[in-house]
């Protein structure tokens, strides 16, 4: 059945256009045998609302914005981005919203923001990658302008809405993992510093690494954009030092790819003369499949956390009172072809 717009789906009702919107968009001025009796023809017609007008009768914009800032060491210049914003476009055309992008240089980040905030082009927007003295926060706070973290802010005590995956937890339980199974030497390729995930994995890797009385050796971790270029680097340069690592944890599962290529490079057997356990976002487009994966990972999908982070926010703008919800969710460790015990 095609649907139809809003003159017709009043027409057959015998009500105004205006009647018909506000009824559609929970004014409570409608009266509530009036909403019902809408709601059902919407239905019965499959009557869909463009997000226009919509726009219109709310007095919103009906989108959501995201920035995304471009630069060799931006975390975002990634497939995983492409995944989170399927999971929140799912969210955006169920609740007729429209995705407003920004493509930005990294020194133009802020300006953007206050762009969107003074065109009203947006309703809210979702803050990715966030960082060591960002600035967004006080800068959305000032504009009036919803926002939901995907992650969380190191230095913000504001109460603000984020969702966000255990990352300490996860990188201290992927470390004692490697423990006990004998591995000392274990390396880290990581995150650029000031980014909020890669101060927070470090800090669960490290623990778990004093805690057990083991050495932290900065000569076997690598920061850097999370790519198989860098993890193929970073595992290169490790592995031909004097005291190379046995275990190599990293913090995508692009970089682990690169380290493999670079035990493939030395002849070197995965999971037998080193393994690797790396965090997996767990990518709709580079599934480990159903059998035994052939990585050894923390798992949490950015496709659902898109998902989730959608959800926040339209629920914020639908209910503006409402305070900002917090969600954090635990990964899940998964036994994959990857790991194996140290060899003496």
């Amino acid at each position: 059945m095609q649907s139809m717009n809003l003159k017709t789906l009043s027409r057959k009702l015998g009500l105004s256009q205006t009647t018909v919107s506000r009824a559609l968009n929970g004014y409570p001025e409608v009266r509530e045998e009036t909403r019902a009796r809408v709601l059902e023809a919407a239905e019965r017609y499959n009557y869909r609302p463009n997000s226009r007008a919509k726009g219109l009768a709310t007095g919103r914009s009906m989108s959501i914005g995201h920035v995304l800032p471009l630069g060799d060491q931006h975390q975002l210049v990634n497939p995983i981005f492409g995944d989170f914003i399927a999971g929140a476009g799912e969210v955006y055309a169920e609740s007729g919203f429209d995705m407003v992008l920004s493509i930005v240089e990294p020194e133009n980040e802020l300006e953007a923001y206050r762009d969107l905030a003074a065109k009203r082009a947006v309703d809210g927007v979702i803050i990715h990658g966030p960082r060591q003295g960002d600035r967004r926060p006080d800068l959305l706070d000032n504009l009036g302008l919803p926002f939901v973290v995907h992650g969380r802010f190191p230095d913000h005590d504001s109460p603000y809405a984020w969702m966000d995956i255990n990352n300490r937890r996860a990188f201290h339980r992927a470390t004692e993992f490697l423990l006990d199974l004998g591995h000392e030497r274990i390396a880290f390729i990581n995150g650029v510093d000031d980014f909020d995930f890669a101060r927070r994995r470090k800090a669960g890797y490290e623990q778990a690494l004093i805690e057990r009385g083991v050495l932290v050796d900065p000569d076997i971790q690598a920061t850097g954009e999370l790519s198989g270029r860098v993890g193929h680097r970073a595992a290169r340069r490790m592995l031909d030092g004097p005291c190379p690592p046995t275990a190599i944890l990293t913090s995508s599962i692009m970089a682990a790819f690169g380290v493999r290529r670079a035990l493939d490079d030395l002849g070197l057997e995965l999971g037998r003369d080193v393994s690797i356990v790396t965090h997996d976002d767990v990518l709709s487009y580079l599934d480990q499949g159903n059998a035994l994966p052939l990585f050894t990972a923390t798992r949490s999908s950015v496709r659902a956390a898109g998902h989730r982070c959608a959800e926040m926010l339209t629920g914020m703008i639908a209910e503006p009172g409402l305070p900002p919800g917090n969600d954090l969710w635990e990964a899940e460790l998964t036994l994959g072809q990857s790991t194996g015990r140290a060899r003496r």
